[in-house]
C-alpha cells in the first residue's frame, strides 16, 4: 500500500480532526491568496497545508456535483480515512464521491491517465508500486525507470488498451477501498447520511466563503462540525481565533 492511503482517523491530531460526543470537528484555514506556488483564494483542510499537491478550494462545484472539492476532501478523503493526496487515495475517494453524489467518475480516472499515469508521474508511490499485477508481469526484473516502464507496455500493448488497464486500475483501487471506507465512517458515530451532510456542508461553506470574500479578508480560521443532524462552520480571526461568524445547516 502507498505511504499514507489507508489513516486511523485516531491517529489524526486534535488539531486536524477531533471526535467526541457532540460530533465531528474538522479544522480548515482561508486565504486570499495562498503562497505555494498556485496563488489560489480559498480553503485547506488543515491536515492538507504543505501538501504540494493541494490547491485551495472555494464554494465553487462542478457542472455535474452538487458539492465543493472541500467538501470531497473532508467527506471522501479525510473521514473515509485516505491520504488527502496520492492517485491511490484518489482513487478510492473518488470512488466515495460517486456513492455519495452518484456522479460518474471515469473522466476523472481517464484524465489522471492522460495527465499523469501514461506520463510516468504517480503521486504517493512509485510507478511499479500503482501498476496492477497484469501489467508488472509484462516487465523485465532488470530495474527500468518510469519512462522505460511506459514505453514498454505502450509496446506490447498499444496506447489505448494501455489506458483502459490503467482506468481500470483506478476502479479496482476504489473498490478496495470501500471497506475501509466503512469502517472509518463507523469511528466518526455520524449516521451514514453522507449526501445529505456533504450538501449540508456545501450550504454553510458557501455562505462562509462568501463573507470573507466580501469582507476581503487576508486569511480566517474555520472549524466545520458535523453533528446527527446539523452541519455548522464557525469562522475566526487567524491570529486572536476571535469568532467572526457562524452558519448552520440541518439535514434529515
Amino acid at each position: 500500500m502507498s505511504i499514507n492511503a489507508f489513516i486511523d482517523l485516531y491517529d489524526y491530531s486534535e488539531n486536524h480532526l477531533s471526535i467526541n460526543k457532540e460530533g465531528v470537528h474538522i479544522a480548515a484555514t482561508y486565504q486570499k491568496t495562498w503562497n505555494d506556488g498556485f496563488g489560489a483564494r480559498g480553503w485547506k483542510l488543515d491536515v492538507s497545508i504543505g501538501d504540494p499537491a493541494i490547491i485551495a478550494s472555494t464554494r465553487e462545484t462542478g457542472a455535474k456535483i452538487p458539492t465543493s472539492v472541500l467538501i470531497h476532501d473532508m467527506l471522501d478523503h479525510l473521514l473515509s480515512g485516505f491520504g488527502i493526496s496520492g492517485h491511490r487515495s484518489e482513487a478510492m475517494a473518488l470512488t466515495q464521491l460517486s456513492l455519495r453524489t452518484g456522479a460518474d467518475i471515469r473522466p476523472d480516472y481517464e484524465q489522471m491517465v492522460d495527465e499523469d499515469i501514461i506520463l510516468g508521474q504517480v503521486n504517493g508511490e512509485t510507478l511499479a508500486e500503482f501498476l496492477p499485477p497484469n501489467l508488472l508481469n509484462r516487465l523485465p526484473e532488470t530495474p527500468q525507470t518510469d519512462k522505460q516502464i511506459i514505453t514498454r507496455l505502450t509496446e506490447q500493448l498499444g496506447i489505448n488498451p494501455l489506458k483502459e488497464c490503467l482506468v481500470k486500475r483506478f476502479y479496482d483501487l476504489g473498490e478496495q477501498g470501500k471497506t475501509h471506507a466503512l469502517s472509518s465512517w463507523k469511528k466518526t458515530g455520524l449516521p451514514e447520511k453522507r449526501t445529505e451532510m456533504g450538501l449540508a456542508l456545501q450550504k454553510v461553506l458557501y455562505s462562509g466563503d462568501n463573507a470573507v470574500e466580501e469582507k476581503t479578508c487576508e486569511s480566517a480560521k474555520g472549524i466545520f462540525s458535523i453533528a446527527n443532524t446539523v452541519c455548522r462552520l464557525e469562522i475566526m480571526e487567524t491570529h486572536h481565533h476571535k469568532p467572526i461568524a457562524q452558519y448552520l445547516a440541518q439535514f434529515a
